[in-house]
């Protein structure tokens, strides 16, 4: 004899399993995730002491300027903020801005399979000519002047 409803609490079962297995998938991943190591923690003392130096140069943007002196603070670290610990840092957040066109600029160029060797370059040419380099370019380039 079957009771009323016994379908409904067969698919009740049905349900609970596969909300169990899948509660089983996401703790795997979640653990696979909590072992995983961001980009910021390859970071060698030779890396950091190149990202200083830049920092420090005239040819620095003020924004990353900015961060070496809450790095040289100790409020943050170039790990920290490399890694993505400091993403909600404003002043992480406001260098970002500033290099966010940049950095658009480098992915469009690697994305058309130009030669990373030149597209560093360029970037290195731009950075010289925006801080009083040749005065009869523009300085500053829209998305779609390339």
């Amino acid at each position: 004899m079957t009771f009323p409803y016994e379908s409904a609490r067969q698919q009740l079962q049905t349900w609970q399993q596969d909300l169990d297995a899948k509660g089983a998938r996401l703790e795997k991943v979640a653990l696979e995730a909590s072992r995983a190591q961001t980009r910021g923690a390859d970071l060698s003392p030779a890396d950091i002491a190149e990202i200083e130096k830049f920092a420090r140069s005239k040819d620095a943007p003020n924004a990353l300027k900015d961060l070496q002196r809450k790095v040289d603070s100790g409020e943050l670290s170039w790990r920290d903020i490399a890694s993505g610990r400091a993403v909600n840092d404003p002043e992480v957040q406001r260098a970002m801005q500033t290099s966010m066109p940049s950095l658009k600029r480098a992915y469009t160029a690697i994305k058309e399979g130009q030669d990373l060797d030149e597209i560093v370059a360029a970037g290195q040419q731009r950075t010289r000519r925006s801080h009083g380099g040749d005065d009869d370019m523009p300085s500053d380039f829209t998305e779609d002047a390339f």
